[in-house]
């Protein structure tokens, strides 16, 4: 096991610390990055013109430590195989949408229809992997145990992936929020999965660790490069993966605690508007709410990683 962490680990951080200068470097010469939306916080405009797009260095750090290490270590399985479709399929998604927006020089990229039919797709052909994996084909409920669905799990499973992969997307907005809270949040899982003796996942999670700690060097305030959809939306649908190859998926409402306050404050915040005509918070997603309140982004970013280690240390001892 210890071999396992230092081989992934190693080979994840490596591309990516090495990798990214130069990515980084690309994007400043030919005068492309992230077009800052209108509506966010006024002075989040200066960030404009940012390099983006930094998902696709550490997607492909991660794939590349886990195919390697996973063949080293014998477990080169569907599970880990899933993982890095999930990652891929996701992160392409957003490489699209990304595209799009810097393309045409604005903020929004394809229409939610079309990100919400990549998203259906992907979940669906992972869903018929787990099933003829034998995996259990139900939601593991603690302390009431198997709730099984049978096919009609694949609606869980759609919700689940997608679910996530936009709530993680909703939560970058702020320079290495999103880095740290996946750092938490997949470290989390590889205790979860050493626990439980699922190296596949292990591997996965720990290549996913090394990585998002590289790219914080990069990415912590003030950010030199924004990870984009690419990166958000793929480590969400991963995240989502993960927990149902653990077979522990509601544990991610809890080691995922910010992404889905941070979810939850938009649903809410458009629910009051359209039903009231009033808003709950100065500005969501929750993270521009506080900043409207005076927080600097630190104190935010340290503030949402306290909750999300904490959240994902109960829900450990717990599951324990």
């Amino acid at each position: 096991m210890i071999l396992t962490i230092c081989i992934g680990a190693i080979i994840s951080a490596g591309i990516t610390l090495s990798a990214m200068p130069s990515f980084i470097n690309y994007f400043r010469k030919r005068d492309e990055g992230q077009m800052i939306r209108d509506e966010g916080p006024s002075w989040h405009q200066k960030k404009s013109g940012t390099p983006t797009m930094g998902g696709l260095v550490f997607i492909v750090a991660i794939t590349i430590a886990s195919l390697i290490t996973g063949a080293i270590q014998k477990s080169l399985n569907s599970d880990l195989l899933m993982l890095v479709f999930i990652l891929i399929i996701f992160g392409l998604l957003g490489f699209w949408d990304d595209s799009i927006k810097l393309l045409k020089r604005q903020n929004e990229g394809f229409k939610a229809w079309q990100k919400m039919l990549g998203q259906i797709i992907g979940s669906v052909i992972f869903f018929l992997v787990i099933q003829a994996s034998n995996l259990p084909l139900g939601i593991n409920i603690p302390g009431l145990g198997e709730w099984h669905m049978g096919v009609w799990y694949v609606l869980f499973v759609i919700f689940w992936l997608a679910g996530f992969s936009n709530a993680v997307n909703l939560s970058d907005g702020l320079d290495g929020l999103v880095a740290g809270l996946s750092t938490i949040a997949f470290g989390a899982y590889a205790i979860l999965a050493a626990h439980l003796r699922n190296t596949s996942v292990f591997i996965f999670c720990i290549t996913v660790v090394a990585a998002m700690l590289s790219f914080m060097v990069f990415n912590h305030k003030p950010a030199k490069i924004f990870m984009g959809d690419m990166g958000s939306l793929a480590l969400g649908g991963a995240l989502g993966a993960v927990s149902i190859l653990l077979n522990h998926e509601l544990s991610l409402l809890f080691i995922g605690i910010v992404f889905v306050l941070e979810t939850l404050s938009v649903i809410l915040q458009v629910a009051s508007f359209k039903l009231t005509g009033h808003r709950i918070f100065k500005m969501s997603p929750i993270h521009h709410h506080f900043e409207m309140l005076g927080w600097s982004e630190w104190k935010v970013d340290f503030v949402f990683w306290t909750v999300g280690l904490i959240g994902a240390v109960i829900t450990l001892i717990v599951i324990w």
